[in-house]
């Protein structure tokens, strides 16, 4: 039981940092489960509320930061409502669509096209999907670096206590 405790620990978390990339995986919701995966498998006996609060506090941290930074990026650049639900769009269907390239062209084409449509001209449009671009790896370093130290709390929590 320990032994596919842990394989499915380390599972959850390689799930969780391709997630990080790859938005139509579960992230950091996956990190967060593989706590529970922990818990329910192996024990809840080195977890605490101090564990549990910064946790907690850190996906929902990476979860609003997902969303304004790679918001940020669009409207630093001059970009509209319009171009941020576009990016969020094409963000999602990108990697379906243009399979290679989806995660960098999906949110610069639904920025891009997000705009257009609201009657801004083609070359701040393009601008605007260069911020999405922008935005998206801005977005995805913060979730990067906020889940790898989610992963680093719980094995510091498991082997310090």
């Amino acid at each position: 039981m320990v032994v596919t405790g842990w394989i499915l620990v380390i599972l959850l978390f390689v799930v969780g940092m391709v997630g990080a990339v790859y938005p139509v995986l579960p992230g950091v919701l996956a990190i967060y489960g593989a706590f529970f995966v922990y818990g329910f498998m192996i024990g809840f006996e080195p977890f605490g509320i101090w564990f549990w609060l910064i946790q907690t506090l850190t996906v929902l941290i990476i979860i609003v930061a997902d969303y304004a930074v790679s918001a940020l990026g669009v409207k630093k650049f001059g970009g509209s409502k319009a171009s941020v639900i576009g990016s969020t769009i094409g963000l999602i269907a990108g990697p379906f669509v243009i399979p290679a390239f989806g995660l960098i062209l999906g949110p610069f084409i639904g920025a891009v096209l997000g705009e257009i449509i609201i009657g801004t001209n083609w070359k701040q449009a393009f601008k605007v999907g260069i911020g999405s671009v922008l935005g998206f790896f801005a977005s995805t370093l913060v979730k990067i670096i906020l889940q790898l130290g989610m992963i680093a709390v719980f094995f510091i929590w498991i082997f310090a206590h």
